[in-house]
């Protein structure tokens, strides 16, 4: 549904942005804060208006720890190592991880068309990064166990029972504040004192990951989903390197070189032959059975 797709890419270019905004977060707080107070403002937005029921829990406490800790505080603690085209480059790894998981657990095929799609985007994500200087391998090596998170997330959602996306973003985040905040208490210093002292470029990371990435762009996401197959859509989120690519340009004036333009080509190119490889696989899933299927309607 051409709905659908607007929803995709409106999902896409706020993961894009969220990565321009967090390195400005953290040019005035540290990632561990910076995420507790993200979590802690979604989770008092959303949860005392989204109640759930008490087994629902332990997948939502598995969620805080795959997605809230694995995924964003790992992301968040390695972006400090690494430039802001290599973290949105290597983070994007989740993308295949999410495929591969899906075609094993959820018998959910891959198509030689797809695998190719999908080859090509992760070719034009390879090739966005050019040649970035790394400070140390520890950075790259956190993004990619944050991108394991992302995947092994996915397929969580995709099996479990569902629960409205705003009920799994704010008790998700919830049960995430732990997590975080103890984590910022015994590795982090003077976190009140960077608070009160922050400006714009603080705020803009805490309130933009809170509204514009989590209440917004993941709420979205788990409502896609619900609805199609995980190697649909998953495709669609490698195209968020390519516009925080564009994003830097624009915000940040990051030059725009023939590499990260020929990057930027193979990926679009990439995931259309990936999304285009099926086309019965666009209609949504049915729900009457109280639980998503997995394999798409015919």
């Amino acid at each position: 549904m051409l709905r659908d797709v607007f929803i995709l890419f409106l999902v896409v270019n706020g993961w894009a942005f969220n990565v321009i905004a967090m390195k400005f977060g953290l040019m005035e707080l540290p990632p561990l804060f910076m995420l507790t107070l993200r979590f802690i403002i979604v989770a008092a937005v959303l949860v005392p208006f989204n109640p759930i029921k008490w087994h629902q829990v332990p997948l939502l406490i598995l969620l805080a720890f795959t997605f809230g800790f694995v995924h964003f505080a790992l992301l968040l603690l390695g972006m400090r190592y690494t430039d802001a085209g290599s973290a949105a480059v290597l983070v994007q790894m989740g993308t295949p991880m999410a495929m591969v998981l899906a075609a094993v657990l959820l018998k959910e095929p891959l198509s030689l068309r797809q695998l190719t799609g999908v080859s090509l985007a992760v070719v034009g994500v390879i090739v966005l990064s050019g040649s970035p200087t790394l400070s140390a391998w520890y950075g790259p090596a956190l993004l990619l166990i944050s991108a394991s998170g992302w995947a092994v997330t996915n397929i969580i959602v995709k099996r479990a029972s569902p629960i409205p996306p705003l009920a799994m973003t704010g008790w998700l985040s919830l049960f995430a504040i732990p997590f975080a905040g103890v984590s910022s208490l015994l590795a982090e210093h003077h976190q009140a004192t960077l608070l009160f002292a922050a400006g714009w470029r603080g705020w803009l990371g805490v309130l933009y990951s809170a509204f514009g990435s989590s209440l917004c762009a993941y709420s979205l996401w788990y409502w896609l989903l619900k609805r199609y197959p995980v190697n649909l859509i998953m495709p669609w989120s490698l195209l968020s390197p390519a516009l925080a690519v564009v994003m830097g340009v624009l915000v940040l004036n990051e030059s725009l070189d023939p590499t990260k333009l020929l990057g930027a080509v193979c990926v679009v190119c990439g995931i259309l032959i990936a999304i285009l490889c099926k086309q019965t696989a666009s209609r949504p899933q049915d729900h009457s059975a109280g639980r998503p299927e997995i394999s798409p309607r015919e």
